[in-house]
């Protein structure tokens, strides 16, 4: 139903920038004034208009493009073969915590939440939020306690995050990036990575 009404209020507000628009040059073309100040007029009108709302829609999609290509990925330190390798018979005694215990630093809006998996391992989350134009970083980290060494990292942006914490993803549904491009199949592997250290019998 919600959808609905942005949909319906949308085509409402595009219509009334295609009335302004073509006022702005029709009452320039009456004036007499030539083609390039009518166009000129056109667009006038048109950023009147346009700019109230959509003023952050290009910024937004370079920003947020621009820190997926520098800042986002998931990068693998150092396999399970590998760990066991260098801590043998250590991997066969480790259980998981029962109840995903966790503890949490920060608000809701910068936070760390620190997921106990095993006596030996860490899953670390952290929110930044409310970064320039609305963006959110998110980032996880499997830790080796013992050494307190990284063995994998995972790293995202998202927008309009605080709107879809209370369940939808607010009016401004052209700005609502979800994940960075691939971002969703990266979280996947970097989860499925994080589930091999859980148990030492896996």
């Amino acid at each position: 139903m919600f959808g609905l009404i942005i949909l319906g209020a949308l085509g409402i507000y595009f219509l009334v920038i295609i009335a302004v628009t073509w006022f702005a040059y029709y009452c320039a073309a009456k004036n007499g004034s030539s083609f390039g100040k009518r166009l000129l007029a056109a667009a006038v009108g048109f950023l009147i208009i346009y700019l109230p709302v959509f003023w952050d829609h290009i910024p937004t999609i370079v920003v947020h493009n621009y820190y997926c290509e520098k800042e986002a990925g998931f990068w693998v330190y150092k396999t399970l073969d590998q760990w066991r390798a260098e801590n043998p018979r250590v991997s066969e005694s480790l259980v998981a915590n029962k109840n995903d215990t966790s503890t949490r630093q920060g608000d809701m809006v910068n936070y760390i939440d620190t997921y106990f998996v095993n006596k030996r391992f860490n899953l670390i989350v952290k929110h930044n939020g409310k970064l320039f134009l609305n963006r959110w970083r998110h980032e996880r980290q499997l830790i080796d306690i013992s050494s307190n060494e990284v063995l994998a990292r995972f790293v995202d942006f998202s927008t309009s995050q605080e709107q879809r914490q209370a369940g939808w993803s607010g009016w401004k549904i052209w700005l609502d990036y979800k994940f960075c491009s691939g971002g969703r199949d990266r979280q996947i592997e970097f989860g499925n990575f994080y589930l091999q250290f859980k148990g030492a019998q896996q």
